[in-house]
């Protein structure tokens, strides 16, 4: 297993090499909505459920 993880790895390399480290974002900068046709279908589909709460802190969705 451990030659399968260096190939891997050597290939990861070899492209980080080609393609430059990855593109991160601001982790600080708000996060933009566009309130387009999509977002909007899924606020739609999200309300229906209610977010609830167990004793143990456990969150899970249920149906209104």
């Amino acid at each position: 297993m451990t030659a399968m993880t260096d190939k891997f790895m050597h290939l990861t390399e070899n492209a980080a090499k080609l393609f430059g480290p990855a593109a991160r974002g601001d982790s600080t900068a708000p996060v933009v909505h566009r309130h387009d046709a999509f977002e909007e279908a899924s606020e739609e589909d999200l309300s229906h459920f209610e977010i609830e709460t167990d004793t143990q802190g456990h969150h899970y969705a249920t149906r209104k």
